[in-house]
């Protein structure tokens, strides 16, 4: 079964009930009946699949959403007994139940990382912050349905950036130095000047030899960095290797070291 999300849902009430995006207060034009239960009776189950952490609305949002949902539900109870016109809840604003959902999952995001997911309170960016936990929550999320390739990739791409935020903190002459120190034996050459333009290994080698993560997390990581190197179906073939259960687990555990290690 495929993940629903609130846009969906508005986008079916926008089908069905295309007047309740631009239903103004006060507007008794637009009632329901029973000749509407089984639009209504869709809305109602699409609603009830949406993930509860999507649902993130304020407390009078959110009492208008569920008191929309309660609502329909008794409206199609009620209409099993006698067809009658609808048009609002008593108590509440002046529009159609449909119109109350309708603007309340307006609202909300079609992602949100599970409550499961890292806080990264040591991230004081917001907008990165949030960012690095929905591709964390989406790594999980793919660890947790087999999707081996996606969730490699997924956890390869949140080392990168957390490794570089990492080395981002630290004064650029201590990040220098560090690289100097290994060109000639671990690095062949010097990286790019700019951070933004290093690939995953350099930032593994720097972050440890700055002691940014320890020597262990360096070795979770540069199997990640190795094994999400085999979604290139020519790096695979030739290896004779493929993304499975067991690289996706050493992926997403060397993301869980990466998180637990970096500190300015």
């Amino acid at each position: 079964m495929s993940r629903v999300v609130p846009s969906q849902v508005v986008e079916l009430i926008d089908k069905l009930f295309p007047w309740a995006k631009d239903q103004k207060e006060g507007d008794a034009k637009n009632s329901l009946s029973a000749a509407n239960s089984c639009s209504i009776a869709a809305i109602l189950d699409m609603v009830q699949q949406l993930p509860s952490e999507l649902i993130t609305l304020g407390a009078e949002d959110f009492t208008e959403f569920v008191s929309g949902g309660a609502s329909l539900r008794t409206l199609l109870q009620q209409w099993q007994n006698r067809d009658f016109t609808y048009h609002r809840i008593p108590g509440l604003k002046y529009l159609s139940p449909v119109t109350l959902i309708r603007q309340a999952l307006a609202k909300c995001p079609d992602e949100f990382p599970s409550a499961s997911t890292s806080k990264l309170t040591f991230i004081a960016d917001a907008n990165l912050r949030d960012n690095l936990r929905l591709d964390i929550s989406a790594t999980n999320g793919a660890l947790r349905n087999g999707e081996w390739k996606a969730a490699t990739v997924l956890s390869g791409s949140v080392i990168e950036a957390l490794l570089l935020w990492a080395l981002e903190q630290r004064p650029p002459g201590d990040v220098q130095l560090a690289t100097k120190k290994l060109v000639g034996g671990t690095f062949n050459r010097p990286p790019p000047a700019s951070l933004d333009d290093w690939v995953l290994f350099q930032y593994i080698e720097v972050a440890v030899e700055l002691k940014l993560i320890t020597a262990d997390t360096a070795i979770a990581a540069r199997l990640a960095k190795d094994f999400r190197n085999l979604i290139h179906p020519g790096r695979a073939k030739r290896l004779g290797q493929e993304c499975n259960r067991g690289t996706t687990l050493s992926a997403v555990a060397a993301l869980e070291h990466v998180v637990n290690d970096p500190t300015p």
